[in-house]
């Protein structure tokens, strides 16, 4: 497997949007230091979906705070759209996976999402906000329930919603960590589907943080292989599937199943 091996397409004439150079992040211990990254290295393109699996404790999500600018490396940088990443943006937006603690639930389905929108430094009228949010929350299938509270919504819909106000945000970059993880396959299926098409759709660059395989290939125009102690990416691997994808017949199709196999041995056994 070769690591982080050219695409042959359009975008491999233009600079990275994302730039990881030798990144590598500690914290100090009792003992001296527990190295948790180390030497991380990747360039991701415009409007490619990149997805990132590795076993628990890899540096998954400790990986997604830096490119989110929530935590500073200890060596390395980060390069987003040529500018270093020193604090967080409104251009790459985090949908977190506990997404029950993400909304405000005092505040409706339509103030959630108006949350993003009054906090733009680009002034809008309400008209224009309202035009907004009616489009995004068609878009994530959640019209119908505009007027609703979080607790009213079923843990798929709240998930949308979270989606949805990082959507207002209009950023360049979605910051995804194991969005799908707590919900029931039938939801998760049906959410792997609509946020493939919204990337596509809107072009988009998504990095998406997961445990599964079987998501990271059905998503992905590349896969992020980690390992952990310390993290570091042991193989990246280019997805040559057609779009769209369909649940049933893109993961029987042979193609799929080899890269299942091939990335099978990056992932922790148990023993």
């Amino acid at each position: 497997m070769v690591q982080d091996k050219p695409m042959q397409r359009a975008t491999d004439m233009q600079s990275p949007l994302l730039s990881i150079e030798n990144v590598s992040f500690s914290v100090p211990v009792a003992q001296g230091k527990l190295t948790i990254l180390q030497n991380i290295s990747l360039n991701v393109r415009q409007g490619e979906f990149v997805s990132i699996i590795g076993g628990s404790g890899c540096g998954k999500t400790t990986l997604l705070r830096l490119i989110g600018g929530l935590n500073r490396p200890t060596e390395g940088r980060l390069m987003f759209d040529g500018t270093p990443i020193e604090q967080p943006s409104r251009r790459r937006a985090v949908v977190f996976q506990d997404y029950s603690k993400a909304l405000l639930p005092w505040r409706t389905v339509t103030s959630n999402v108006q949350l993003a929108l009054d906090t733009d430094p680009t002034p809008r009228d309400a008209a224009t906000k309202k035009k907004i949010i009616e489009r995004l929350l068609e878009q994530v299938g959640l019209a119908e329930a505009a007027d609703r509270f979080p607790r009213q919504l079923s843990g798929g819909m709240q998930q949308r919603l979270q989606i949805a106000r990082c959507l207002a945000l209009e950023p360049k970059m979605l910051l995804m960590d194991e969005p799908f993880g707590a919900l029931d396959a039938m939801t998760r299926q049906t959410l792997q589907d609509e946020i493939s098409k919204l990337a596509r759709e809107t072009g988009m660059t998504v990095i998406f943080i997961t445990h599964d395989i079987e998501e990271a290939i059905y998503l992905g125009d590349r896969v992020c292989a980690m390992e952990s102690r310390p993290g570091r990416i042991s193989a990246v691997l280019d997805i040559d599937l057609k779009f769209p994808r369909d649940q049933l017949t893109t993961r029987e199709d042979e193609q799929f199943l080899r890269y299942r196999h091939e990335l099978f041995q990056y992932l922790p056994k148990k023993h």
